[in-house]
């Protein structure tokens, strides 16, 4: 038997390697876009040829995460990451052995696959292992480590392009196979999800691994015994209704926050930041850096990105999911506005830039471009602490257990669409509309502001199951900050049903079964907790926490 490993700082900084691997897809493209030798072996690709390698990542990982949460639920979190891995390194090696255009994106589009499955299931992995206090910080190592395979592959892709010949790529696409083969054996040595293992009736299993996590091994912990007592509830709930598809994610009581956590995807997408990240050097191209100086520039903002993500990793428990989500959508509008004033103030068309006839923009004034490059740098120096790791954080928190694994392929499917789209819409983008594209984004953040003021609560300092209670209570999210869970009565009851039967157990060691009477009964009463179902304000729902029990004063008014 193998020996497992708890210590949810270790678990979650494996599975993160995961995210490593989108990671080095990004920046395995956009260190040879501008490649001599790259450009010679693929004839030359144009911009909607260019625009179809980079976005065949994008649509594998679209069908990758669709499939990710059908895999996940039958076989377990961990065993669904491990399929990506594998499928990881089988995309690595079609890369590695490239003949020609047609190959190498169909390597990619293998890639993609486990990128879909890896991206959408590893926070879904670690939100369930993670105890409250710290999930953020947790969940945020997986854009971390995204942000470490960036800057990984492109300075590995930068020494390669020294070669000469194809090989220069074919070593940097191969080297894709050693955080696939680090991850798939890995994750031989942590455990299971205990939600998971919940819904497969095999609670020993589960009770253990939330004990080793929340409680030091203690099953009768407190902590351990009202999280334990909380997933029995939300596991019976669930099998009352039938198996979860796609589709009942749009059902009423589910549709408002399938629509926040794929938005938040969206939205993702349409900050920018991929762009900034896969055709970075056609950008520093236009504000008149070329060859390996354009290249050492561009890798400036990739040690940004891996370095500002810290700051979310260490206090996005503490400032919440909301303020980050809102200042740095704020911040990044005004850098994309700044950066698309400039170069359409300083900068004129031309008919190719350095012999690449995708290029129609430069700006040749020294100060301006300059400027340029410090917001580009502003603008990813935004968005590592806020958007990046924030979105995969925030999804993975927001569904109910039966829903979580397939709602979060679903989600992670959108932000993969937008992904495609934009990977193979910008080229022409920066052919055609040149600056403009900036400004196009900018809006874009605008917008994604107010939504978020206005849709979506956060969920900071609660247990998974305690977010379901926020969406039933219909908490404006403005409002839902300043909401603690335990202030409901039910929690209290619960917590203090879990104290009186650790002193009986003392007394008397059959009496644990009566905690067990906190069922449908007093669900039913009001009492109790709520079934999690319900985010749709018109939705009647006889288990819902009758309004009149709360104290006027609560803080939920």
């Amino acid at each position: 038997m193998v020996l497992k490993t708890y210590n949810p700082y270790v678990v979650a900084a494996a599975a993160t390697i995961g995210g490593m691997l989108f990671g080095f897809d990004v920046s395995s493209v956009s260190a040879f876009v501008d490649n001599p030798t790259y450009r010679e072996f693929f004839n030359y690709p144009d911009d909607v040829k260019q625009g179809g390698i980079t976005s065949a990542m994008a649509g594998g990982s679209f069908f990758g995460s669709l499939i990710s949460g059908r895999i996940s639920d039958i076989l377990g979190r961990r065993y669904a990451v491990q399929c990506g891995a594998i499928i990881w390194i089988i995309g690595s090696l079609v890369q590695c052995t490239v003949q020609n255009t047609m190959q190498l994106i169909i390597g990619r589009v293998i890639s993609g696959v486990a990128i879909g499955i890896c991206s959408s299931q590893v926070p879904v992995y670690i939100a369930e292992l993670s105890p409250k206090k710290i999930r953020g910080r947790l969940v945020g190592l997986f854009q971390w480590a995204i942000t470490w395979g960036v800057m990984i592959m492109f300075f590995i892709s930068y020494g390669c392009s020294y070669m000469a010949g194809a090989k220069s790529f074919r070593i940097a696409w191969g080297l894709q196979i050693v955080p696939g083969a680090l991850l798939l054996s890995a994750l031989v040595f942590f455990p299971e999800s205990p939600r998971w293992l919940a819904t497969k009736d095999r609670w020993d299993e589960a009770t253990n691994v939330i004990a080793h996590i929340q409680g030091g091994g203690d099953m009768d912990h407190t902590d351990v015994l009202v999280e334990m007592q909380e997933i029995r509830e939300v596991v019976r709930i669930d099998r009352m209704s039938k198996d979860v598809s796609v589709f009942d994610l749009f059902a009423p009581g589910s549709r408002l926050r399938t629509f926040v956590g794929a938005s938040a995807q969206m939205w993702q997408q349409l900050t920018g930041i991929n762009v900034m990240m896969y055709y970075v050097v056609y950008t520093f191209a236009m504000a008149g850096y070329e060859g390996n100086a354009g290249l050492i520039s561009s890798s400036v903002q990739y040690v940004i990105n891996v370095i500002m993500t810290v700051p979310a990793i260490l206090f996005i428990d503490k400032w919440g999911r909301r303020p980050l989500l809102l200042t740095g959508s704020t911040f990044m509008a005004l850098w994309l506005f700044l950066v698309g004033g400039i170069m359409g103030q300083y900068g004129h068309y031309v008919d190719s830039l350095n012999g690449n006839s995708e290029i129609k923009w430069t700006v040749p004034n020294r100060s301006a471009a300059q400027s340029i490059i410090a917001f580009n740098y502003l603008f990813v120096g935004t968005f590592a602490p806020s958007w990046g790791p924030g979105v995969w954080i925030y999804v993975s928190e927001i569904f109910p257990l039966k829903q979580r694994a397939i709602a979060n392929g679903f989600c992670a499917s959108i932000n993969w669409t937008f992904n495609f789209l934009l990977a193979f819409c910008v080229p022409p983008g920066f052919k055609y509309i040149q600056w403009r594209v900036y400004i196009i984004f900018a809006i874009f953040c605008v917008t994604m502001t107010f939504h978020v003021f206005f849709m979506f609560p956060e969920t900071k300092g609660k247990t998974l199951e305690e977010v379901d209670l926020i969406w039933e209570e219909n908490i404006p999210p403005w409002k839902s900050g300043r909401i603690e869970v335990a202030d409901l009565e039910v929690h209290r009851d619960l917590r203090s049903r879990v104290e009186k039967d650790k002193t009986s157990r003392r007394e008397d060691p059959n009496a644990f079964h009566e905690l067990g009477d906190v069922s449908s009964s007093n669900y039913s009463s009001g009492t109790s907790t709520p079934a999690l179902c319900s985010d749709d304000p018109g939705e009647e729902n006889s288990g819902a926490v009758d309004r009149t029990s709360i104290d006027s004063n609560s803080r939920l008014i």
